[in-house]
Protein backbone atom coordinates (compact mmCIF):
# COMPACT_ATOMS: atom_id res chain seq x y z
CA UNK A 1 0.00 0.00 0.00
CA UNK A 2 1.53 2.92 -1.02
CA UNK A 3 2.52 5.97 1.66
CA UNK A 4 -0.09 8.44 2.25
CA UNK A 5 -2.82 6.07 0.96
CA UNK A 6 -5.87 6.01 2.84
CA UNK A 7 -6.70 2.92 4.69
CA UNK A 8 -9.01 1.16 2.47
CA UNK A 9 -9.19 -1.97 5.48
CA UNK A 10 -12.04 -1.14 7.36
CA UNK A 11 -12.15 -4.52 9.51
CA UNK A 12 -15.54 -6.71 10.59
CA UNK A 13 -17.61 -4.51 11.68
CA UNK A 14 -18.24 -3.35 8.50
CA UNK A 15 -19.95 -6.15 7.12
CA UNK A 16 -23.43 -7.73 7.46
CA UNK A 17 -22.21 -11.41 8.38
CA UNK A 18 -22.54 -10.86 12.25
CA UNK A 19 -25.64 -11.22 13.85
CA UNK A 20 -27.31 -11.57 17.07
CA UNK A 21 -28.00 -15.16 17.04
CA UNK A 22 -31.58 -16.92 18.54
CA UNK A 23 -32.02 -19.92 20.30
CA UNK A 24 -34.76 -21.83 18.34
CA UNK A 25 -37.00 -23.73 21.21
CA UNK A 26 -39.18 -22.19 22.92
CA UNK A 27 -39.64 -21.85 26.54
CA UNK A 28 -42.88 -21.49 28.70
CA UNK A 29 -43.81 -19.68 31.84
CA UNK A 30 -43.00 -21.38 34.88
CA UNK A 31 -46.10 -23.78 35.48
CA UNK A 32 -48.45 -25.34 38.44
CA UNK A 33 -49.19 -28.42 37.96
CA UNK A 34 -53.30 -29.90 37.84
CA UNK A 35 -54.42 -31.69 40.89
CA UNK A 36 -57.81 -30.77 41.64
CA UNK A 37 -59.54 -32.96 39.35
CA UNK A 38 -58.01 -35.90 40.88
CA UNK A 39 -60.45 -35.82 43.51
CA UNK A 40 -63.40 -35.97 41.29
CA UNK A 41 -64.67 -39.24 42.34
CA UNK A 42 -68.05 -38.88 41.41
CA UNK A 43 -68.78 -38.82 38.19
CA UNK A 44 -72.21 -40.20 36.07
CA UNK A 45 -72.00 -44.12 34.96
CA UNK A 46 -75.04 -44.60 34.17
CA UNK A 47 -76.38 -41.43 33.01
CA UNK A 48 -79.63 -41.55 30.98
CA UNK A 49 -79.68 -39.05 28.40
CA UNK A 50 -77.85 -36.08 27.55
CA UNK A 51 -79.37 -33.11 29.25
CA UNK A 52 -78.51 -29.55 30.79
CA UNK A 53 -78.13 -30.89 34.29
CA UNK A 54 -76.91 -34.14 35.51
CA UNK A 55 -78.64 -35.31 39.29
CA UNK A 56 -77.42 -37.60 41.80
CA UNK A 57 -78.80 -39.07 44.19
CA UNK A 58 -78.10 -40.30 47.49
CA UNK A 59 -80.34 -42.50 49.44
CA UNK A 60 -80.62 -41.75 53.38
CA UNK A 61 -80.21 -44.70 55.86
CA UNK A 62 -82.95 -45.75 58.43
CA UNK A 63 -82.27 -44.53 61.69
CA UNK A 64 -80.89 -47.66 63.55
CA UNK A 65 -83.56 -49.60 66.08
CA UNK A 66 -82.01 -50.02 69.82
CA UNK A 67 -85.04 -51.04 70.94
CA UNK A 68 -86.35 -55.20 71.23
CA UNK A 69 -89.88 -55.34 69.32
CA UNK A 70 -92.88 -54.97 71.89
CA UNK A 71 -94.93 -58.30 71.28
CA UNK A 72 -94.50 -60.94 68.51
CA UNK A 73 -98.01 -60.83 68.04
CA UNK A 74 -97.70 -57.04 66.10
CA UNK A 75 -96.41 -56.31 63.17
CA UNK A 76 -93.36 -53.45 63.06
CA UNK A 77 -94.00 -49.92 61.57
CA UNK A 78 -93.31 -49.49 58.32
CA UNK A 79 -90.79 -46.40 57.83
CA UNK A 80 -90.56 -44.33 54.68
CA UNK A 81 -87.27 -44.38 52.17
CA UNK A 82 -85.76 -40.77 51.42
CA UNK A 83 -83.47 -39.28 49.90
CA UNK A 84 -81.20 -35.86 48.73
CA UNK A 85 -80.39 -34.87 45.24
CA UNK A 86 -76.64 -33.06 44.06
CA UNK A 87 -77.45 -31.25 41.24
CA UNK A 88 -74.75 -29.98 38.78
CA UNK A 89 -75.56 -27.73 35.98
CA UNK A 90 -73.04 -27.69 33.17
CA UNK A 91 -71.96 -24.95 31.35
CA UNK A 92 -69.52 -24.24 28.57
CA UNK A 93 -65.64 -23.29 29.12
CA UNK A 94 -63.15 -22.88 26.23
CA UNK A 95 -60.15 -20.41 24.79
CA UNK A 96 -58.69 -19.85 21.44
CA UNK A 97 -55.48 -18.54 19.71
CA UNK A 98 -55.29 -17.47 16.34
CA UNK A 99 -52.87 -17.35 14.35
CA UNK A 100 -51.81 -15.13 10.83
CA UNK A 101 -49.92 -16.11 7.90
CA UNK A 102 -47.71 -13.28 8.51
CA UNK A 103 -46.62 -14.92 11.78
CA UNK A 104 -46.31 -18.16 10.42
CA UNK A 105 -44.26 -17.42 7.77
CA UNK A 106 -41.76 -14.78 9.11
CA UNK A 107 -40.92 -16.40 12.92
CA UNK A 108 -37.69 -17.93 13.68
CA UNK A 109 -39.80 -20.94 15.47
CA UNK A 110 -42.65 -23.22 14.54
CA UNK A 111 -45.55 -21.63 15.49
CA UNK A 112 -47.90 -24.54 15.17
CA UNK A 113 -46.17 -26.47 18.02
CA UNK A 114 -45.88 -23.48 20.66
CA UNK A 115 -49.48 -22.98 20.02
CA UNK A 116 -50.63 -26.31 20.46
CA UNK A 117 -48.78 -26.09 23.68
CA UNK A 118 -50.07 -23.33 25.09
CA UNK A 119 -53.70 -24.02 24.32
CA UNK A 120 -53.53 -27.19 25.50
CA UNK A 121 -51.74 -26.08 28.98
CA UNK A 122 -54.76 -23.55 29.31
CA UNK A 123 -57.47 -26.09 28.92
CA UNK A 124 -56.02 -28.27 31.96
CA UNK A 125 -55.93 -25.54 34.14
CA UNK A 126 -58.46 -23.22 33.90
CA UNK A 127 -60.76 -26.71 34.03
CA UNK A 128 -58.69 -27.54 37.18
CA UNK A 129 -59.11 -23.90 38.24
CA UNK A 130 -63.26 -24.90 38.04
CA UNK A 131 -62.35 -27.86 39.99
CA UNK A 132 -60.54 -25.53 42.55
CA UNK A 133 -63.53 -23.18 42.72
CA UNK A 134 -66.24 -25.98 43.65
CA UNK A 135 -63.63 -27.32 46.63
CA UNK A 136 -63.39 -23.36 47.94
CA UNK A 137 -67.28 -23.86 48.31
CA UNK A 138 -66.87 -26.17 51.51
CA UNK A 139 -68.45 -25.11 54.75
CA UNK A 140 -66.40 -27.14 57.09
CA UNK A 141 -63.70 -24.60 58.33
CA UNK A 142 -61.34 -24.79 61.28
CA UNK A 143 -59.62 -21.96 61.93
CA UNK A 144 -55.91 -22.32 63.82
CA UNK A 145 -56.00 -21.33 67.23
CA UNK A 146 -55.31 -17.98 68.14
CA UNK A 147 -56.97 -14.99 68.20
CA UNK A 148 -60.44 -16.29 67.95
CA UNK A 149 -62.04 -18.98 65.41
CA UNK A 150 -62.64 -16.50 62.53
CA UNK A 151 -60.67 -15.33 59.13
CA UNK A 152 -60.52 -12.15 60.15
CA UNK A 153 -58.97 -12.64 63.60
CA UNK A 154 -55.94 -14.63 61.84
CA UNK A 155 -55.84 -11.87 59.79
CA UNK A 156 -55.48 -9.84 62.91
CA UNK A 157 -53.47 -11.85 64.81
CA UNK A 158 -50.81 -11.25 61.75
CA UNK A 159 -51.48 -7.64 61.12
CA UNK A 160 -50.64 -6.88 65.04
CA UNK A 161 -47.25 -9.38 64.89
CA UNK A 162 -45.70 -7.01 62.08
CA UNK A 163 -46.63 -4.05 63.71
CA UNK A 164 -45.03 -5.07 66.99
CA UNK A 165 -41.95 -6.87 67.07
CA UNK A 166 -41.78 -8.03 63.18
CA UNK A 167 -42.89 -11.48 64.01
CA UNK A 168 -45.95 -13.31 63.12
CA UNK A 169 -48.69 -14.50 65.87
CA UNK A 170 -47.63 -18.28 66.09
CA UNK A 171 -51.27 -18.98 67.59
CA UNK A 172 -52.49 -18.35 63.45
CA UNK A 173 -50.05 -20.90 62.52
CA UNK A 174 -50.93 -24.51 61.48
CA UNK A 175 -49.79 -26.90 63.61
CA UNK A 176 -50.26 -31.11 63.57
CA UNK A 177 -53.58 -30.84 65.82
CA UNK A 178 -55.25 -28.85 63.41
CA UNK A 179 -54.42 -31.94 61.64
CA UNK A 180 -55.44 -34.03 63.51
CA UNK A 181 -58.51 -32.19 64.14
CA UNK A 182 -60.05 -32.05 60.89
CA UNK A 183 -58.57 -36.05 60.55
CA UNK A 184 -60.79 -36.87 63.51
CA UNK A 185 -64.00 -34.77 62.14
CA UNK A 186 -63.95 -36.65 58.35
CA UNK A 187 -63.86 -40.26 60.37
CA UNK A 188 -66.17 -38.97 63.03
CA UNK A 189 -68.46 -38.85 59.37
CA UNK A 190 -67.77 -41.99 58.47
CA UNK A 191 -65.79 -40.28 54.83
CA UNK A 192 -63.91 -42.93 53.59
CA UNK A 193 -60.39 -41.97 52.58
CA UNK A 194 -58.11 -42.92 49.38
CA UNK A 195 -56.64 -46.46 50.44
CA UNK A 196 -55.93 -45.67 54.59
CA UNK A 197 -55.57 -42.04 53.95
CA UNK A 198 -57.11 -38.87 53.40
CA UNK A 199 -56.33 -36.41 51.06
CA UNK A 200 -54.28 -32.85 51.64
CA UNK A 201 -53.66 -29.81 49.24
CA UNK A 202 -51.53 -27.57 50.82
CA UNK A 203 -49.67 -24.46 50.10
CA UNK A 204 -46.11 -24.12 50.01
CA UNK A 205 -45.90 -21.74 52.90
CA UNK A 206 -48.31 -23.78 55.06
CA UNK A 207 -45.95 -26.81 54.24
CA UNK A 208 -43.01 -24.83 56.02
CA UNK A 209 -44.45 -23.98 59.07
CA UNK A 210 -46.47 -27.19 59.29
CA UNK A 211 -43.26 -28.98 58.94
CA UNK A 212 -41.13 -26.49 61.18
CA UNK A 213 -43.40 -27.48 63.77
CA UNK A 214 -43.50 -31.33 63.54
CA UNK A 215 -39.74 -32.34 62.27
CA UNK A 216 -39.18 -33.70 59.28
CA UNK A 217 -39.57 -36.97 60.89
CA UNK A 218 -42.29 -37.02 61.57
CA UNK A 219 -43.51 -37.21 58.04
CA UNK A 220 -43.47 -40.77 55.31
CA UNK A 221 -42.37 -39.80 51.97
CA UNK A 222 -44.38 -40.90 48.83
CA UNK A 223 -41.67 -44.01 48.03
CA UNK A 224 -42.10 -45.43 51.48
CA UNK A 225 -45.78 -46.10 51.46
CA UNK A 226 -47.28 -45.84 47.76
CA UNK A 227 -46.72 -47.44 44.28
CA UNK A 228 -44.88 -44.97 42.27
CA UNK A 229 -47.18 -45.12 39.79
CA UNK A 230 -49.99 -44.03 42.49
CA UNK A 231 -48.38 -40.96 43.77
CA UNK A 232 -50.37 -37.55 43.37
CA UNK A 233 -48.38 -35.10 41.05
CA UNK A 234 -46.92 -32.89 43.82
CA UNK A 235 -47.38 -35.64 46.64
CA UNK A 236 -44.64 -34.78 49.23
CA UNK A 237 -45.60 -37.31 51.90
CA UNK A 238 -48.24 -38.36 54.83
CA UNK A 239 -48.78 -37.04 58.08
CA UNK A 240 -51.49 -37.92 60.56
CA UNK A 241 -53.24 -39.74 58.30
CA UNK A 242 -53.21 -37.24 55.62
CA UNK A 243 -51.55 -37.56 52.26
CA UNK A 244 -50.09 -34.20 51.16
CA UNK A 245 -50.27 -32.65 47.42
CA UNK A 246 -48.30 -29.36 47.92
CA UNK A 247 -49.34 -26.47 45.29
CA UNK A 248 -49.09 -22.74 45.36
CA UNK A 249 -52.92 -23.46 43.57
CA UNK A 250 -53.96 -23.88 47.33
CA UNK A 251 -56.54 -21.32 48.40
CA UNK A 252 -55.54 -17.91 49.64
CA UNK A 253 -57.56 -15.50 50.72
CA UNK A 254 -56.77 -12.08 50.93
CA UNK A 255 -57.50 -10.69 54.82
CA UNK A 256 -60.76 -9.35 56.53
CA UNK A 257 -61.31 -7.54 52.83
CA UNK A 258 -59.55 -8.75 49.86
CA UNK A 259 -61.66 -11.85 49.16
CA UNK A 260 -60.77 -15.15 47.55
CA UNK A 261 -57.77 -14.86 44.70
CA UNK A 262 -58.09 -18.04 43.18
CA UNK A 263 -54.62 -19.54 44.37
CA UNK A 264 -52.91 -16.15 44.19
CA UNK A 265 -51.46 -14.37 47.47
CA UNK A 266 -52.34 -11.05 48.74
CA UNK A 267 -51.73 -8.44 46.58
CA UNK A 268 -51.00 -4.63 47.60
CA UNK A 269 -54.85 -2.75 48.16
CA UNK A 270 -56.62 -6.54 47.64
CA UNK A 271 -56.36 -6.97 50.98
CA UNK A 272 -55.01 -6.16 54.22
CA UNK A 273 -52.97 -9.66 54.96
CA UNK A 274 -52.81 -13.56 53.16
CA UNK A 275 -54.96 -16.35 54.84
CA UNK A 276 -54.27 -19.70 53.36
CA UNK A 277 -56.39 -22.85 53.08
CA UNK A 278 -55.36 -26.35 53.88
CA UNK A 279 -57.83 -28.66 52.37
CA UNK A 280 -58.67 -32.13 53.79
CA UNK A 281 -60.63 -34.39 51.21
CA UNK A 282 -62.11 -37.49 51.75
CA UNK A 283 -63.91 -39.60 48.90
CA UNK A 284 -66.61 -38.23 47.30
CA UNK A 285 -66.61 -34.62 48.12
CA UNK A 286 -66.19 -33.75 44.60
CA UNK A 287 -68.42 -34.67 41.54
CA UNK A 288 -67.88 -34.25 38.33
CA UNK A 289 -70.27 -33.92 35.35
CA UNK A 290 -70.03 -33.04 31.54
CA UNK A 291 -71.51 -33.52 27.96
CA UNK A 292 -71.66 -37.34 26.57
CA UNK A 293 -72.42 -36.19 23.48
CA UNK A 294 -70.84 -34.13 20.17
CA UNK A 295 -67.20 -34.89 20.69
CA UNK A 296 -67.47 -33.98 24.56
CA UNK A 297 -66.49 -36.20 27.58
CA UNK A 298 -64.62 -35.70 30.62
CA UNK A 299 -61.75 -33.57 29.35
CA UNK A 300 -61.71 -30.41 27.02
CA UNK A 301 -61.09 -31.47 23.57
CA UNK A 302 -58.65 -29.38 21.52
CA UNK A 303 -60.88 -27.69 18.28
CA UNK A 304 -58.90 -27.06 15.03
CA UNK A 305 -61.21 -24.06 14.27
CA UNK A 306 -62.42 -23.34 10.55
CA UNK A 307 -60.78 -21.16 8.42
CA UNK A 308 -62.94 -18.58 6.86
CA UNK A 309 -60.97 -15.85 5.63
CA UNK A 310 -60.40 -15.68 1.75
CA UNK A 311 -56.81 -16.07 1.73
CA UNK A 312 -56.54 -18.39 4.50
CA UNK A 313 -54.39 -16.14 6.56
CA UNK A 314 -56.36 -16.99 9.98
CA UNK A 315 -55.93 -20.16 11.34
CA UNK A 316 -57.59 -20.71 15.03
CA UNK A 317 -56.80 -23.27 17.29
CA UNK A 318 -58.67 -24.09 20.74
CA UNK A 319 -60.38 -26.34 23.35
CA UNK A 320 -64.02 -26.35 24.95
CA UNK A 321 -65.28 -28.15 27.76
CA UNK A 322 -69.18 -28.60 28.72
CA UNK A 323 -69.38 -29.48 32.36
CA UNK A 324 -69.46 -28.67 35.62
CA UNK A 325 -67.42 -29.81 39.02
CA UNK A 326 -69.86 -29.71 42.47
CA UNK A 327 -69.30 -30.38 46.40
CA UNK A 328 -70.99 -34.33 46.62
CA UNK A 329 -70.81 -34.74 49.79
CA UNK A 330 -69.52 -31.39 52.64
CA UNK A 331 -68.91 -33.93 55.34
CA UNK A 332 -66.27 -35.27 53.22
CA UNK A 333 -63.98 -32.01 52.94
CA UNK A 334 -62.42 -30.06 55.74
CA UNK A 335 -60.44 -26.64 54.96
CA UNK A 336 -57.74 -25.50 57.88
CA UNK A 337 -57.47 -21.52 57.44
CA UNK A 338 -54.09 -19.92 58.73
CA UNK A 339 -51.45 -17.57 58.78
CA UNK A 340 -47.49 -17.93 57.93
CA UNK A 341 -44.28 -17.72 59.15
CA UNK A 342 -43.24 -16.43 55.96
CA UNK A 343 -45.68 -13.43 55.54
CA UNK A 344 -47.60 -12.11 52.72
CA UNK A 345 -46.42 -12.75 49.48
CA UNK A 346 -46.41 -10.44 46.49
CA UNK A 347 -45.99 -12.45 42.94
CA UNK A 348 -47.73 -10.16 40.80
CA UNK A 349 -51.32 -8.79 40.54
CA UNK A 350 -53.89 -10.44 41.28
CA UNK A 351 -55.08 -13.41 38.55
CA UNK A 352 -57.95 -12.70 35.72
CA UNK A 353 -61.61 -13.68 36.15
CA UNK A 354 -60.68 -16.85 34.72
CA UNK A 355 -57.97 -17.51 36.86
Amino acid sequence: MPQGSPDIFTGSTSLDFAKAAYDRMAYFALRPQMIYDNFADVEPTRQSMPGASVQFTIVNDLPPVYAALANESLDVQAQPLSDSVVVLTLAEYGNAIITTAKLRGEAFVEIDPVVANVIGFNAGVSIDGVARAAVIGGTNVWYSPGQGATQAAINAAQTAGRNGVGQQNYGSLISSADVLTVQAKLRAANTEDFDGYYAGVIHPSTKYDLMNETSVTSWRYPHNYADPAAIWQGEIGTFEGVRFVESPRAPVFGGTSGGQFSGYPYYGAYGTTTVFATLILGRQALAKAYSITDGNGAVPHIIDGPVTDHLRRFVPLGWYWLGAYGIFRQAAMQRIESATTLGDINPGPPPSINE
